[in-house]
């Protein structure tokens, strides 16, 4: 890992694209400001592991094969029109 010290309106940048900027610094916090392109998703880090979870449970999920689904069909003839 590397490791910065970085005072407010001090910024890091990575690859050329992203800069990280450092807003406000607080008794219990630190306010970033992130800049990137329009196609580099940045996301708080509990934010990317929900998501990634949820990714995972949802690629994961077995479904049924075609022939017991189409089988619990019932064809309904079609509804009169009401006039």
């Amino acid at each position: 890992m590397l490791v910065f010290t970085r005072k407010r309106d001090e910024a890091i940048v990575i690859g050329g694209g992203i800069e990280i900027r450092v807003l406000r610094t607080g008794k219990d916090a630190v306010r970033l400001g992130v800049t990137a392109p329009a196609d580099v998703l940045v996301h708080r880090r509990e934010v990317y592991d929900a998501v990634r979870a949820a990714n995972q449970s949802a690629a994961a999920t077995v479904l049924p094969p075609l022939a017991q689904i189409s089988g619990r069909l019932k064809l309904q003839p079609p509804l009169e029109p009401v006039e």
